[in-house]
């Protein structure tokens, strides 16, 4: 075929590009020989390029899957590598699997850290294991060979419960046998354990959350206080650990001439049931625990069609969540930390922000961000690009909503809004203050402790007047 008979057989298949996906694909894999081949990608990819990007974030495999497929087919080099990193450490095996080949085809030659469980290469090629190039993609998805690789011990936690069999569990957590398989049923509809709903993004947009039913919500609170709690998660880790706050995560960052933030995409989704279930084998339970446990505390969605998702991921308004994710982290926090301290930076982390600051104006800041964007990568998550920030000494620097140019310090336009609404509250009375928030009673409480908690003498200056507001 040449390329006439391509375009006029791809014409009209284009009119409809979502139904006739397979046959365009087989079309273009058929004429890639074309010396003109580029004419027909490009004339395809103008319809597909936004959409391809969508299906690498589908929560459907096999849309992923398509995804893998395109891109060899109709993106240029740069482009498909920066979705190719991410698609090779897809949690399904066939996306992973075919996002390889895809490097493999494009002969994708990018630098990329070396997978360090293999020795460096005795003769270097761009696809030696163990060298500077998209081998190191991988790294963390298949078990240690090199000879050189040391085991090592079990991550020092406090002594955790000796749980050998479901039954184990079960008795642990306070449940029947029978009751493990029910409270694991995917989807969200009545017989199953969670619920689903939306709320609202300051950002814009919603987020939907996934929270368990009240009969798992407590298995999972008993999962987090008898085994969560005693694994201990990285120094630099901040949120949702005991006696750290988002003021204990700011702290570090006082004074510094440079702050970098950095926030992840999917933070809890990126958490799949593979990686919570070897996070409980590397800390000594056996596959029939480990097995259990991930199930219990991972959520598998229904798609549309009624197909479940697989493997299933850590749900957002699971209270075992956070915990499971900073445990997920700690390797990463801890490659991250040592990153820092090489280039004279501090690192803190609450949850999916990150936080960089440099004592002295950094010289390469762009080679930074490359090294964190390659670790982030090598450790299963990626980088929300448009969320990130750089603020330097001359403007206001903030991490996680607080001031840290001279100390730690709600901003100070915040403070006076709220101290308006109080002057407000008093003159017309709270309710005519609640413009659309949901409970403004509890609104009220709740700021006026986290000023106490910033802020501890006006806070608790705020917290007796909200006290004598809610009382008349």
């Amino acid at each position: 075929m040449n390329l006439v008979g391509l375009l006029l057989e791809l014409k009209p298949l284009m009119m409809d590009p979502e139904a006739s996906f397979d046959r365009i694909v087989e079309l273009l894999e058929h004429n890639q020989g074309l010396a003109e081949y580029e004419v027909a990608r490009f004339y395809v990819a103008r319809a597909w390029k936004d959409a391809i990007e969508s299906r690498v974030r589908s929560p459907d495999a096999r849309e992923r899957l398509r995804a893998a497929r395109l891109i060899p087919l109709l993106l240029d080099r740069t482009s498909a590598a920066r979705l190719l990193r991410r698609l090779v450490k897809d949690p399904d095996t066939r996306v992973s699997a075919s996002a390889r080949a895809a490097v493999r085809k494009l002969g994708l030659a990018d630098v990329s850290p070396p997978d360090s469980r293999e020795e460096p290469p005795s003769h270097p090629h761009p696809w030696a294991i163990g060298g500077w190039n998209p081998t190191g993609w991988s790294y963390g998805l298949f078990p240690e060979t090199s000879k050189a690789v040391r085991k090592r011990p079990p991550p020092v936690t406090e002594a955790l419960p000796p749980l050998r069999t479901r039954e184990d569990v079960a008795k642990l957590l306070g449940l029947g046998t029978a009751d493990l398989d029910a409270l694991m049923r995917p989807g969200a509809e009545s017989g199953s354990s969670y619920v689903e709903f939306e709320v609202p993004k300051r950002s814009g947009g919603v987020r939907r959350l996934s929270a368990p039913r009240p009969k798992l919500k407590a298995a999972q609170r008993a999962l987090l206080e008898q085994v969560l709690a005693r694994m201990p998660s990285h120094p630099a880790a901040h949120g949702f650990v005991p006696g750290r706050s988002t003021v204990t995560n700011a702290q570090p960052h006082v004074g510094a001439t440079v702050v970098v933030r950095v926030d992840l995409e999917d933070f809890f989704p990126s958490v799949h049931f593979r990686r919570v279930k070897g996070l409980f084998e590397a800390h000594g339970y056996g596959e029939e625990v480990a097995t259990a446990l991930a199930g219990l505390t991972t959520y598998r969605a229904k798609l549309p069609d009624g197909t479940v998702a697989w493997p299933g991921v850590l749900p957002q308004g699971a209270p075992t969540s956070p915990a499971i994710a900073n445990l997920v982290c700690r390797r990463m926090d801890a490659r991250l930390a040592a990153l820092a301290a090489k280039v004279g930076a501090t690192y803190t982390r609450y949850a999916d922000d990150l936080s960089f600051s440099f004592r002295q104006p950094p010289e390469r800041l762009g080679r930074f961000f490359w090294w964190v964007n390659a670790i982030l990568q090598q450790e299963g998550f990626a980088e929300n690009g448009p969320k990130r920030r750089v603020m330097r000494q001359g403007g206001r620097q903030r991490v996680t909503g607080l001031t840290v140019n001279e100390r730690v310090s709600i901003p100070r336009d915040e403070r006076r809004r709220f101290k308006a609404i109080l002057a407000n509250c008093r003159k017309h009375g709270v309710d005519s203050q609640a413009r659309g928030r949901p409970d403004f009673r509890r609104w009220l409480e709740g700021y006026a402790a986290y000023v106490r908690m910033v802020h501890p003498e006006l806070g608790e200056t705020w917290q007796r007047e909200v006290k004598e507001l809610l009382a008349t």
